[in-house]
């Protein structure tokens, strides 16, 4: 059995699972809450493993993440290193996800007896992958949690405010970019502002997300000249989704299970698990610090306010307007967005509860997939087509189980993509559109010739995700993760 692949799913799981009793007041809430904490959770038990993986086994090609002074790596013989490096890869995970998820400890323990450990090194692997466990967790004690206890929303036209359908949503991790250190990358990346694009960009944006993301019911209130969305973009919005709903968790574990099948298919060895799942699950939660980062100090927002409030009589800093003020007609006062899909609950959709640029799950996406691109060896600066993995892959929310917040079963899907690795991330950038919670920008500029994404432009979540993925790759020099000298901005 494949010890990196087997507490991979059972970290998976721990996602599923801490989103699953969310809705309703008498359930309590995730203990690793949001994109933000369920990306760093991932990163820690990844990088644990991989450590507590490469000390037992050893060698200049996995070169180790954190050093232990205090506890050297104990010696195996070349009989004893595989059944040793599986109990100390299951102490390592068993032990952060005790301590990420102390609710699931039952069933980590569970977990730990079934994984079938056996061998006469086991006590002294277990003991190594423990050590390496406090030691990863201890690196990490000073990550900022997700609280908005501070945190005062812009009245400023064009600034992020509460989903007006879903007003006393909060605002989640307004100080968590900007107070996290890094995991891996060697620069706090940053992104150009909204406010650097055309006129006429911003105003294809909001007819595009006017006309296609919006709730069903107000399709007719369109005006003729938009475009309206197409039932394959309905199908990805919601196939890309995972918006912390009930029984699914969040984008990074969608990512994880797409990642699983790659593996799988290649058949990697343990080696290869190891370092795999460390390099995309470090550059997932370097993408969840900067993108949130980014998030807070552009402060834009959401389409659900912007076509609102798009004319300027309309919002909280609206002037008086003159005299002679023609209404702007791309102005709807009452649109509302199909949302991010409330799964396996009766409450609404909803706008996620942080700005919309650069757009999260753009970044990890981009972060996650590219990563396994530069792994399975495209160059970078590649960003066209590849044939790294066409699928099929089934998305949990639409795998025939799942049911939308009407109660009806969603059916199940299957999805492949000509287009390699390269067509999930523009896919999965252009999915949140769809749904109407982004605007097309906060995953990447379009460009003005052809409409296509631009990733060499510095806009959006898919370039800063494949910056995130290149920098980690080459700082690792493709072997493994470094660990980061970059601190927290403030």
């Amino acid at each position: 059995m494949d010890h990196i692949l087997y507490w991979n799913s059972i970290a998976l799981e721990a996602n599923r699972r801490d989103f699953s009793n969310v809705p309703g007041t008498d359930k309590p809430s995730p203990e690793q809450g949001g994109p933000t904490l369920s990306s760093r959770a991932l990163a820690i038990v990844h990088l644990a493993m991989y450590d507590a993986h490469a000390g037992v086994i050893g060698g200049a090609a996995l070169p180790r993440y954190l050093t232990l002074p205090a506890n050297p790596t104990p010696a195996f013989t070349a009989g004893e290193k595989p059944s040793a490096a599986a109990a100390a890869v299951a102490a390592a995970a068993h032990g952060c996800l005790s301590a990420l998820y102390p609710r699931q400890k039952a069933y980590f323990d569970a977990s730990h007896q079934g994984a079938g450990l056996s061998g006469t090194a086991i006590a002294r692997g277990h003991a190594f992958g423990l050590a390496v466990a406090q030691a990863t967790l201890k690196d990490r004690k000073d990550d900022p949690n997700a609280s908005d206890n501070g945190y005062a929303a812009s009245m400023h036209r064009g600034a992020h405010r509460a989903d007006p359908a879903n007003p006393t949503q909060g605002y989640h991790a307004p100080f968590y970019g900007a107070r996290s250190k890094l995991f891996a990358v060697t620069a706090r990346h940053e992104l150009d502002s909204p406010s650097t694009l055309m006129a006429t960009e911003h105003d294809n944006a909001l007819k595009q997300v006017r006309g296609k993301g919006i709730m069903p019911k107000l399709i007719g209130t369109l005006p003729t000249t938009y475009s309206k969305r197409s039932v394959d973009e309905s199908l990805v919005g919601v196939y890309w989704a995972y918006d912390g709903a009930r029984e699914l968790g969040t984008p990074p574990r969608f990512y994880n299970q797409i990642v699983r099948e790659i593996a799988m298919s290649k058949n990697n060895s343990v080696n290869d698990n190891a370092r795999l799942f460390a390099f995309v699950n470090v550059a997932m939660g370097d993408a969840g610090i900067l993108a949130w980062d980014q998030k807070y100090i552009h402060d834009f927002w959401r389409p659900v306010q912007g076509i609102r409030e798009h004319d300027l009589t309309m919002g909280p800093a609206a002037p008086t307007p003159p005299l002679n003020h023609i209404f702007n007609n791309d102005c709807d006062p009452d649109w509302l967005p199909l949302g991010a899909p409330s799964s396996n609950s009766s409450d609404k959709n909803f706008t996620p509860p942080f700005p919309a640029y650069p757009s999260g799950h753009a970044t990890f996406g981009a972060a996650a997939f590219h990563t396994v691109r530069l792994f399975y060896g495209v160059l970078p600066g590649n960003h066209v087509a590849d044939t790294v993995f066409t699928g099929p892959i089934v998305s949990d929310e639409q795998n025939g189980i799942t049911r939308d917040n009407t109660g009806a079963i969603r059916p199940r899907h299957v999805r492949t993509f000509k287009d390699g690795l390269w067509q999930m991330i523009e896919e999965n950038g252009f999915s949140r559109v769809w749904l109407g919670v982004h605007w097309s920008f906060d995953a990447f500029a379009l460009n003005t010739t052809t409409g296509k994404p631009d990733p060499l432009r510095n806009i959006g979540g898919v370039p800063l995700g494949l910056k995130i993925a290149e920098d980690i790759f080459a700082a690792g020099i493709g072997k493994a993760p470094k660990k980061s000298t970059v601190g927290p901005r403030s």
